[in-house]
């Protein structure tokens, strides 16, 4: 099975090595490794060229946002399954991708545990997020799965569509809450933490911020003409506190 794994970049010098180390160091051989970059104006460009006798297809254009990035990196992508990890992430270790081949089985997705770390000691974990199991309206009760531990096959995307671009911060969460709650699609867990995300994510960065991701979460469910519970959207960053106290 090829895998399709997405890397979305924009003056990413500082740390994009490490996302391009994590991924062309991977065990699994049949891969696929595709990188969009928005354009950028330091030296990120210059970093990935380095690796691209290993990189299958580089792209670097002006884009409308990440997720127009990452729609652009879809469409390219030519493997049965597709995951995406951009240049402030970076897979835990080698084996990664063979352990998601090895589990998905006959599920249309698999997804894992991230955790968050230091921008500069990446040994040094600030928050944990251990997903859990699925379980049948989970995303009422405010779960979503990591994004970036999420790997779907090509033909959901192919069947349900690709990221909404009318979403500034949520457009990962809505294409999950589409596939997985609205249309069903079979996924499975893998517990067990895949990839590391350098903290400073922008909905997180301050309350207002917060109060953004908050309304954009609320449209992602209005898009989807559905209805969350009163409470669904203030679970959802309640269940973040836990992550602070959880340490792997």
């Amino acid at each position: 099975m090829k895998i399709s794994i997405i890397t979305i970049a924009y003056n990413s010098e500082e740390t994009i090595e490490d996302t391009i180390l994590s991924v062309i160091n991977q065990t699994y051989q049949d891969l696929e490794y595709i990188i969009i970059d928005g354009g950028s104006t330091d030296s990120t460009l210059a970093i990935i060229n380095k690796y691209k006798n290993k990189i299958n297809t580089i792209v670097s254009e002006p884009d409308k946002g990440i997720y127009d990035a990452m729609n652009k990196g879809v469409r390219i992508a030519s493997g049965e399954l597709v995951g995406i990890l951009n240049s402030d992430d970076f897979y835990a270790n080698n084996h990664v991708i063979e352990n998601i081949a090895k589990n998905i089985k006959d599920y249309d997705s698999i997804y894992a545990d991230l955790v968050y770390v230091d921008r500069k000691d990446t040994n040094k974990i600030i928050r944990y997020w251990k997903s859990g199991a699925y379980k049948k309206d989970a995303f009422l009760k405010g779960w979503m799965p990591p994004h970036p531990t999420f790997f779907v096959r090509k033909k959901i995307y192919d069947k349900y569509g690709v990221y909404n671009l009318s979403l500034k911060s949520a457009a990962d969460y809505e294409l999950m809450l589409r596939v997985l709650h609205k249309e069903n699609i079979s996924t499975t867990y893998y517990p067990e933490t895949i990839t590391k995300m350098r903290v400073g994510g922008q909905s997180n960065a301050s309350i207002s911020n917060r109060l953004k991701a908050n309304k954009e979460d609320r449209k992602a469910w209005e898009i989807n003409q559905m209805d969350p519970k009163f409470y669904s959207l203030y679970l959802k960053p309640l269940r973040k506190v836990s992550q602070f106290i959880r340490k792997k």
